[in-house]
Formats: C-alpha cells, sequence, structure tokens
C-alpha cells in the first residue's frame, strides 16, 4: 500500500543545483518523495552546468533525484516539463523537444483547474548580467559560492552551539538596497511578460526568493530554491496555488534516516560524466 503522501495536480521547483555542495538534495528528494502530482515542473537551473564544467560533485543523492522524477514520469503517468535556466543553459541547443510525457523547453503556459492561465519560465531572460554580461554572471556566481562557503561553515558553528539554520545571503539580499531593488525589477518586468502573454499569472525562480502575492491584476509566483529557501509551488485540484515551505511540509511528512534513501527500489542510474571519487574538488 502506498505511503501517505501530499496528492496534488500540479509541483514546481526550480533552482535545485545539483552538482553543487550547497544543493539539498535529501531535503529535496524526501519531497519529491512524498507527493503525488499530475504534472512537475522542472523550472530551470536544476543541474548547475557552470559548477560540473569546473569540478565534478555528484554523490548519490543528487543521483537520486533523477530517478525520484524518471520513476514520475515512467510509472506514475507524471507529465514532466524541463525548463531551461542559466545554470543549464547547455538546453538552449535543443530545445524545443518532447519524448512522450516529458518536455524541454524554454517557458510553458500552465492552464489552472480553475481555467487561469499561468506563464512559467525560469526568470533569467531579466537578467541583465547573465544575459548580457556572461563573464560578469560568472563572476557573481564565485562570489556566491563564497558566500555560501562562508554561511555553511558558520551553521556549523550554529548547530554545535545548538542553535536553528541561519542564511547569511537572505540576509544580505533583504537588507541591500541594490538587491531589493533588482528583486523588485525583476518581479515587475515578468508580471508586465505575462499580461503580454494573456496570462493572468507568472511562475518562476531564478532569484532564490520565494514569493506569492498579487502584483496589480497579475498572480505573481516565485518558487525559490533548494539552496536556501527549500520552498515549491503546487496547485491543488481546485486549480489553487500554494507555496510549500519545506519546515512545514516536514513536519506533515517526517524527514526519514538517510539509510532509508536507498530503499525504494529505484532503477540504477547512469551518469554521463564519470563518477566522483571521495577526493573530488570542492565547492
Amino acid at each position: 500500500m502506498d505511503k501517505r503522501t501530499l496528492k496534488v495536480r500540479t509541483v514546481i521547483i526550480s533552482d535545485v543545483h545539483l552538482g553543487t555542495h550547497d544543493c539539498k538534495a535529501r531535503e529535496v528528494n524526501h519531497f519529491l518523495k512524498y507527493t503525488r502530482c499530475e504534472k512537475l515542473i522542472l523550472n530551470g537551473d536544476i543541474i548547475d552546468g557552470w559548477r560540473l564544467k569546473q569540478a565534478t560533485f555528484w554523490p548519490k543523492t543528487h543521483s537520486r533525484f533523477i530517478r525520484l522524477v524518471l520513476k514520475k514520469l515512467e510509472k506514475r503517468g507524471t507529465q514532466v516539463i524541463y525548463l531551461r535556466g542559466n545554470h543549464d543553459d547547455i538546453l538552449s541547443k535543443f530545445i524545443p523537444v518532447t519524448f512522450e510525457n516529458l518536455e524541454i523547453a524554454e517557458d510553458h503556459i500552465h492552464e489552472g483547474a480553475n481555467g487561469r492561465r499561468y506563464l512559467v519560465l525560469h526568470g533569467d531572460v531579466f537578467d541583465t548580467v547573465t544575459k548580457n554580461f556572461v563573464f560578469l554572471a560568472y563572476a557573481g556566481d564565485w562570489g556566491y559560492r563564497v558566500l555560501m562557503r562562508v554561511n555553511r561553515l558558520y551553521n556549523k558553528y550554529r548547530a554545535w552551539r545548538g542553535k536553528e539554520y541561519y542564511s547569511i545571503s537572505k540576509a544580505v539580499k533583504a537588507r541591500v538596497k541594490q538587491a531589493v531593488s533588482h528583486v523588485s525589477h525583476f518581479e515587475q518586468h515578468i508580471s508586465d511578460l505575462a499580461k503580454s502573454r494573456d496570462c493572468s499569472g507568472v511562475m518562476c525562480g531564478h532569484i532564490h526568493t520565494a514569493a506569492d502575492r498579487m502584483m496589480g491584476d497579475v498572480h505573481y509566483l516565485n518558487s525559490g530554491d533548494w539552496v536556501e529557501s527549500l520552498t515549491a509551488i503546487v496547485e491543488h485540484f481546485d486549480g489553487r496555488m500554494e507555496l510549500i515551505d519545506f519546515a512545514d511540509f516536514r513536519k506533515e511528512f517526517p524527514l526519514e534516516d538517510e539509510s532509508s534513501d536507498t530503499a525504494d527500489n529505484l532503477e540504477p542510474l547512469e551518469l554521463p560524466f564519470p563518477a566522483p571519487t571521495a577526493g573530488a574538488n570542492p565547492a
């Protein structure tokens, strides 16, 4: 008998960044394991191609994410939509392409159960640095990785002191005026695009800032990320959209012991690159 799960019409996740040390693979795997949906939208930056070009870091938990998606695709009849992000931009050479229930594309129009139309895209098209100054985007990515490394060390210290996780990056973004302004402009531009595409809502990722609010008459949703926010969007069967925080999700579906992660009868996964050794380069 199937274990108790969250049953919804659609699940939208983005910015998992598989292939990096900061990816919270165990948590996102647990979320996928305990959700059932008719459509799964992977909204960009699922695999961090930028990082994999520099160093191969790919633990078993990252392979397990791929297997869980394939299981939904093959055994549960889930429609999977994979949208290009900037960190997995290699996909731009092949899209659009469709294999039965799997579609890989630039963007997607989602028809809600209530008839509402949502434009779904990663959102990097409105990041002028990512789009027009690639070298600056790589420099910014390097700076973000340094910040996240500091964040990891700081939170090891906090854990030793018995304190909860604290995101330095989120605190910086919330307090720096330029960051707040960037997020604000991003949200407005992407909402305007949704209206131009005859949609009353938009779902995106990219800026690692989860959100669910109205921007004028456009319903703006950002799925956040699985590096810091640990959030996802779900559509219920009545068409209602909800932003799910993993901290709340795990209260209803407690996180299992790591040893149980291999007990799902998932098929072995062949990787398109050599498996890393114990001495793989750090992030």
